[in-house]
């Protein structure tokens, strides 16, 4: 069977794993990026049984790290040499400062660099599909976010807080810096506000913002509607040929006044091209 391809970072839990689970039941082959070997195992098997074909497969990662990030991409080239959908799910919030092993603040690393390295290493297998979507996983905690030029790690004054918002207004800025750069292809590259949604993102995040999440998650959507909008804009041919917008509920929504600025947009992209070790 001729099936499209998707691959789905952060597919263990939450809307990674309603997106993987209703990409698989509408008949794609799926991808599973899972940082953790036991828990994508554990999600591979179920999937497969509720989706009914064994045509998903996994694929570890830690998306923290950039080595792994860039080894996994090559496995999924390899394997995968046409790709269709790209979701980018995967996020973290840290209520205390972490560092990967890269010296890169945690959450920078993978609300940000991850989306912007990873996709741009699977540009070519996206290019090989006859139209093919990435879809960016953003939140409206951009319109609070500000983008620390001069110390995007935050290590002089870091709160939970500042660094989400400030990954999510990057999420922004790289979805239209790509959309820009995909113009004139047969890839498009939106991103979505999904929503306050209760699942495992944050639930283990120390400190009070940590505890705050675990609070107000009772208030949040289920992960299934949290992924309505993700699962729209990468299947759905009422958004065909769409780039460069933000979504929320399958409308339109407008990000902060930066998100549209192309000094801005370039500046990130270089910033991103520095700590990668990159030359996009």
């Amino acid at each position: 069977m001729n099936r499209k391809t998707a691959v789905v970072t952060g597919a263990n839990a939450g809307m990674g794993r309603v997106t993987a689970l209703e990409l698989a039941r509408r008949g794609y082959r799926v991808v599973l990026v899972c940082r953790n070997a036991r828990k994508g195992e554990a999600a591979l098997h179920d999937i497969r049984r509720k989706a009914g074909h064994d045509d998903v497969h996994l694929v570890t990662c830690d998306l923290s790290v950039q080595a792994d990030i860039r080894r996994a991409a090559a496995e999924i080239r390899e394997r995968f040499p046409v790709l269709d959908v790209l979701v980018n799910n995967a996020g973290s919030l840290n209520g205390d400062y972490a560092e990967t092993g890269d010296g890169l603040e945690t959450t920078w690393a993978v609300n940000h660099l991850a989306y912007f390295l990873l996709t741009n290493l699977l540009l070519d297998a996206l290019n090989a599909a006859p139209s093919a979507r990435v879809v960016n996983l953003a939140s409206e905690a951009e319109r609070i976010g500000k983008i620390h030029w001069d110390d995007p790690n935050l290590r002089r004054d870091y709160s939970a807080v500042k660094a989400y918002a400030q990954s999510k207004l990057a999420n922004l800025l790289f979805t239209n810096a790509l959309a820009k750069r995909l113009a004139g292809t047969h890839v498009t590259a939106n991103a979505v506000h999904p929503g306050g949604v209760r699942s495992e993102f944050g639930k283990t995040g120390g400190g009070w913002a940590g505890a705050a999440f675990r609070a107000m998650s009772v208030f949040f959507r289920s992960p299934e509607k949290g992924a309505e909008t993700g699962l729209w804009l990468a299947t759905s041919p009422e958004v065909e040929g769409l780039s460069g917008r933000y979504f929320y509920d399958k409308g339109p929504i407008s990000a902060q006044a930066i998100a549209y600025d192309p000094a801005a947009q370039q500046r990130l992209w270089d910033l991103s091209n520095a700590q990668t070790g990159s030359a996009f």
